[in-house]
Parts: structure tokens; sequence; C-alpha cells
């Protein structure tokens, strides 16, 4: 094992190693489906922004740097409410059987400065109010079985309620993404893109717990992240963030009633982070690791 992988903890085999100094590795802004016509993308898809390549910068410190190396990856939503930025990478599966998805990542609100910015809460020097200011993030899956069946697992850090709310835990989805098919013969969503409603989520069993703040926007410390799927089985095996590990085997995973003759093997990965306040949020990955049991 290299120096590089020996801080995961991989599966038998390792389908890619992704350190963003050396580039993007094939993560890409997630768009939605259309027919040549970009007017025809679902709204929920047409703003998810791509991701960026960044040196983690600050205006009180300059270049905050990555775990290892200079560049971190990089997602950041847009300044208001309820906006979503999502990437992507695209794999297809050699055979179906447990597949992990490890890495070490960050989430923030954007650094706002001046005083009077945090007026609506006070500042105990620990607790900070810019704590509030970060919303949720999201990782998830699409998965075409062999026989054509199709699902998504996705499991959300909800950090505030979109009503700012401290909530801090991990939740699981509870109905099907909505797709353009379903789009196409009349079921209209009115959620985020994950779920037919924004209501659709459940908490995971031992989930709740914060993440490590550390008091201020521009302090960025790393967290491990492990998260293994069995798609054999269809269903979560088990989510690690530090210290905390999580049973999922017993949460149901909605499969769609029809199948996607066109997704055979399909195996998407995908990370969003979303803001409830009119913030940027920003989601930083160190690196990331997907392996497979095959």
């Amino acid at each position: 094992m290299t120096i590089e992988l020996a801080r995961y903890n991989p599966l038998r085999r390792v389908l890619s190693y992704d350190d963003f100094d050396r580039g993007v590795n094939g993560w890409c802004e997630l768009c939605g489906n259309h027919d040549g016509d970009l007017d025809t993308v679902r709204p929920s898809f047409g703003d998810l922004r791509p991701p960026q390549l960044s040196t983690v910068p600050f205006f009180d410190i300059g270049s905050h740097g990555a775990m290892t190396g200079t560049y971190a990856l990089k997602l950041a939503t847009r300044p208001r409410a309820g906006h979503t930025a999502c990437l992507i990478k695209r794999l297809t599966l050699a055979d179906e059987a447990l597949v992990q998805f490890e890495t070490y990542f960050a989430a923030k609100p954007e650094a706002r400065q001046g005083n009077g910015v945090y007026a609506d809460r006070g500042w105990d020097g620990n607790e900070d109010p810019s704590e509030y200011d970060l919303g949720a993030f999201t990782l998830s899956n699409d998965i075409g079985r062999f026989d054509g069946s199709r699902y998504h697992c996705a499991l959300r850090y909800q950090n505030t309620s979109v009503d700012g709310r401290l909530v801090q835990g991990w939740y699981y989805k509870t109905s099907l993404q909505p797709t353009t098919k379903m789009q196409l013969v009349g079921q209209i969503p009115n959620g985020d893109f994950h779920t037919l409603s924004d209501d659709d989520w459940q908490p995971v069993p031992g989930g709740q717990g914060p993440l490590c703040f550390n008091e201020v926007p521009t302090k960025v410390n790393w967290h491990y992240l492990r998260w293994q799927v069995d798609t054999k089985a269809g269903r979560n095996v088990e989510l690690q963030v530090n210290d905390r590990v999580m049973d999922l085997r017993d949460i149901d995973v909605p499969v769609y009633p029809h199948p996607y003759t066109g997704l055979r093997g399909l195996f998407n990965l995908l990370l969003d982070v979303r803001t409830h306040r009119d913030v940027r949020n920003f989601l930083f990955l160190d690196s990331c690791v997907i392996s497979a049991d095959w």
C-alpha cells in the first residue's frame, strides 16, 4: 500500500484514488437530462454549479491548503437560501458486490466580514453564530442493477433545518428521486432533487451529533468519512464519520417500480451541499478513494 492510501481503509480492489492536487479526476457538475435544448432541463437540475480546485482561501489567513498538498476540490452554493451545488463521478459495475467511498472532507459556510453581520445571534467565544449558516450536505449514488432495476441511496448531514435551527445529525431519504421519465408522465417534484418532498427524510439510528466546526468559519478541520453500499443486495451497509460508525443495513432503499434498461451496471457517486440562508456553503474534499470487493 502506498503512503497516500495508508490513511484509508479500501476494499480489495481500488477503483480510483483521487488526489485533487492532480486535477478534478472526473468529478464534474451534475446537469439534468435534456433533448439537446438546455431549456428542457428541470429547474432543480439547472444550476448545480461545477466543482473547483481550491487552495481553501479565507480573508483572515490567506490560503489554508488541503489536508495534504495545496489543492482541495471545492463545491460552492450560490448565496441564496435553498440553493444546492452538486458534483458527480460516473462509473459502472464490473460485478454486484460491496462498494465503498472514502474521503477526508470539511464543510463550512462562507465567512462574513464586518461588525454586526452576526447580530442576530450572540457570540460566547466558543459556539460561533456562523455555525447556523451551514445548511446540509449529502452523499448519494445512482445504481442500475444488471436486471434493469434502479435505486438511489442518499445520506444527508443536516446541520440546520430550513428555518435555521441547529439539527446536527445524519438522515436517509424515504422516497424516490424524481426522474425525467417520471416528469414526462406527469409526476412533478416539489422537493429538492433527491426526494418527492422535502419532508421525505428520516434520522439515521445513532447518527445524531455535531461535527467539529471549530468555532469560526475560517478554521478547516478535516473529517474522515467511509460509506459502504452492497450493490448486490441493493442497500446501504455502513457509514463511518471519524469515531461514529452507523449500521445502515435495516434502512429501506426505495426502488423504482419500472426498469431502466439503458442504465445496466450504472454506478454514479454524487456529493452536494445546500445552503438554508443567503450565504454560500462550501464542501471541501482533500482526496477520495472508491474501492470494491470484486
